[in-house]
């Protein structure tokens, strides 16, 4: 499966971003697909993109994991 090109327009500073805020959405309570939805709406990105960044994410161990 290959990743949409507008995931990778974005930096990998604006990537870590939205993982960090995908990551204290879920410690807050929030389950996982309320996360995604959030936090796309926060960055104006689709759901679909978040999902791609937080495997890349925990693929990659960013922070605050």
């Amino acid at each position: 499966m290959t990743e949409p090109e507008t995931d990778r327009s974005l930096a990998e500073e604006q990537r870590k971003a939205i993982f960090l805020a995908l990551v204290e959405a879920q410690d807050r309570g929030a389950n996982v697909p309320d996360s995604r939805k959030e936090v796309a709406g926060q960055f104006g990105i689709t759901e679909q993109q978040v999902q791609v960044i937080e495997r890349e994410g925990l693929a990659q161990n960013w922070p605050p994991l």
